[in-house]
């Protein structure tokens, strides 16, 4: 499961044994058992399974060949549905699933926390286990419970709470769990978190063989989520739900908004950042300048390097479990250079034109907001110049959309046209007459290739590790680092958005805003919506602030996987999964053919029947206590 010395452990299971205590015996066999419960941690750093990644629409395949597509993907296209349901983890790989796609098997892994805390404890038991490792990793499992028990509520809502395996002498009856209230379940993920902080070290101190382990600031920072979502609008104060009711008549879902939510979730997400301050965990920036390169560049390191730099300083948890793996599939072949062939670098992940759109321009505001640059023929071209060679090559021709924005649109984002630093792109490492995109069809990053090809005209530079080898002729080679499931800029702007809630226009808020935006370039909110917004005041109230922040998320944390969760408990996924997928026109050769705006999907989200998965005809037909989701 972990890195190094314990990646023999990824897939270790029990010995098959008819007494459980024999995998208690002695460290060595516990210690397997600890890293089974380890082994279903999320693959989030594998697009295929990644739901909050693929299942919105922040990327977007090929829309004519399925090769790439998997289940989050088909539900990004509407398919999802109660008879065989797409991510399945209810069902894992029973009767009613793909045992391809459900890959977790969450009960499951609940199930092997239970027999491990229930066996650990006992201390006549691994006798050869001393008392300090003993309660660390009880602390572990007892997150990991938590954990898995906070990924299926974000799915499903209300959900049963395992907290003891029911004996293997019960009768039927006795295995039929039922959901329980939403409060009920953030009350007891949270309280197993406060449990598992009070035992979990500080700091990894061995990182050669334990980093991705659990620590307390990972265990408080996952708290600061599960209070996030408890305080948000999908469970809090959610009418749509005044009828969720399970058999018995009990309401699953509060309906009735309590404003303590919001205090409690600002207090977590403090109590995360101090601890992760404390041990030196910080918002990432480009320092080691080796190359002399220009402050554009080594802005847009500071930003994707926030993401890609293996165990960087601003990243709380890292799933040692699961690297990125699919750096291909965002990067094109590039002009200028040797770059690899189609074969090797595809490129089919796409943006939407609507993602484009949402990056603020250069003086950071939105493009619909800012009064002095006009956006509203986003489409129409010019030819980049010498000035704004680190952006754009010189002399291209690109689209109006692709001038003017702010420093994180050009570290996310590849277009016709637009510079792509690599550290091999030029030589001796300068960001001078580097590669480029060249995006037209038949050109090197467009469409004519039987397979790969670009559905957007948008590709996502942020995930590609910029020391990646790619100017080569032989295959490239990705420097491949563990998925960054929490970086210390998330706990910032949810501190923001707690802050604000309980407190609106909260100058403190601004304040972590704005060390967001600092190191992405930017000015702070107050100086850049008073000198350049036409709504200068914005930032002042509650509504105008809660935009604000909801916009800054979905910049800061684009591609990683949180817009399609942070949309869903916002409830405002119907207003944006239902706005359709657009691209340029990919099939165009010229500059004329290709800057045209085509619809490519016409989106679709159900409301309020999508913002919760099916649980399935199977699972609810085999347990008489189980209600459906809303709508399904």
């Amino acid at each position: 499961m972990l890195f190094n010395s314990c990646s023999k452990f990824l897939d270790i299971v029990p010995d098959n044994v008819s007494v459980i205590d024999h995998a208690f015996k002695l460290r060595t066999e516990a210690e397997k058992y600890l890293f089974t419960c380890y082994s279903y941690l999320p693959e989030n750093g594998d697009g295929w399974f990644n739901v909050g990644m693929m299942s919105g629409d922040e990327i977007w395949l090929p829309q004519n060949d399925q090769v790439h597509w998997h289940p989050a993907f088909r539900i990004a296209q509407g398919m999802q549905n109660r008879a065989k349901p797409y991510f399945n983890e209810w069902g894992g790989d029973l009767k009613g699933g793909d045992g391809r796609y459900n890959y977790l098997r969450i009960w499951q892994a609940i199930r092997h926390c239970n027999i491990f805390l229930e066996t650990v404890k006992k201390e006549n038991v691994v006798p050869d286990l001393n008392d300090f490792e003993r309660q660390r990793w009880i602390g572990e499992v007892e997150f990991l419970k938590a954990y898995y028990h906070f990924y299926m509520m974000r799915m499903y809502g209300p959900i049963p709470i395992i907290d003891v395996n029911a004996s293997e002498a019960s009768e039927p009856e006795d295995l039929y769990y039922k959901r329980m209230p939403v409060d009920d379940v953030v009350n007891f993920i949270s309280t197993l978190l406060d449990q598992a902080a009070e035992k979990l070290p500080e700091s990894i101190t061995d990182e050669n063989t334990e980093l991705g382990r659990v620590t307390k600031p990972i265990a408080l920072a996952i708290k600061a989520r599960v209070l996030l979502l408890a305080a948000s609008p999908l469970f809090n104060g959610n009418s749509d739900y005044a009828d969720f009711k399970d058999k018995d008549g009990v309401s699953l879902v509060n309906t009735s908004f309590d404003p303590l939510k919001w205090e409690k979730a600002r207090d977590a997400a403090k109590a995360a950042i101090e601890i992760a301050e404390l041990y030196n965990v910080k918002l990432y920036k480009y320092t080691n300048d080796r190359y002399n390169l220009s402050t554009q560049t080594k802005t847009q390191l500071n930003i994707r390097n926030a993401v890609t730099e293996r165990w960087g300083e601003e990243v709380v948890w890292g799933l040692s479990n699961s690297y990125f793996v699919n750096e291909a599939l965002c990067m094109p072949p590039l002009a200028r250079g040797g770059n690899v062939d189609r074969f090797q670098l595809q490129g089919v992940w796409g943006a939407p034109i609507k993602i484009a759109k949402q990056f603020y321009t250069k003086n950071g505001v939105p493009i619909e907001e800012d009064k002095t640059l006009d956006f509203t023929n986003y489409m129409s071209t010019r030819t980049a110049v010498s000035s704004e060679r680190f952006y754009i090559e010189p002399g291209y021709v690109t689209a109006r959309l692709n001038y003017d924005r702010e420093p994180r649109f050009y570290a996310s984002l590849g277009f016709d046209g637009g510079r792509w630093y690599m550290k091999d792109g030029a030589s001796s490492g300068s960001d001078e007459n580097g590669m480029y995109v060249q995006a037209k069809n038949a050109e090197r990053s467009g469409v004519g290739h039987f397979t790969n090809w670009n559905e957007t005209g948008y590709f996502i530079k942020k995930l590609v590790h910029w020391e990646s080898t790619t100017n080569t002729t032989n295959a490239p080679t990705w420097k491949a680092y563990p998925w960054p499931e929490i970086r210390l800029a998330e706990l910032y702007l949810s501190y923001a958005e707690a802050l604000n809630e309980v407190n609106g226009g909260s100058a403190e808020a601004i304040s972590y805003i704005d060390k967001v935006r600092e190191r992405a370039g930017l000015n702070g909110v107050v100086s850049s919506w008073t000198n350049f917004s036409k709504s200068p005041t914005k930032y002042q109230s509650k509504d105008g602030l809660r935009e604000i922040i909801q916009r800054e998320r979905s910049i800061e944390l684009a591609f990683e996987g949180q817009r399609f969760w942070d949309l869903r408990r916002w409830k405002l996924s119907s207003e944006y999964l239902n706005q359709d997928i657009t691209g340029f026109t990919i099939s165009g050769k010229t500059v004329a053919t290709y800057n045209v705006e085509r619809n490519i999907f016409n989106q679709t989200f159900i409301a309020p029947r999508d913002y919760l998965w099916p649980i399935g005809n199977y699972e609810i037909r085999r347990n008489p206590l189980l209600v459906e989701n809303p709508g399904w």
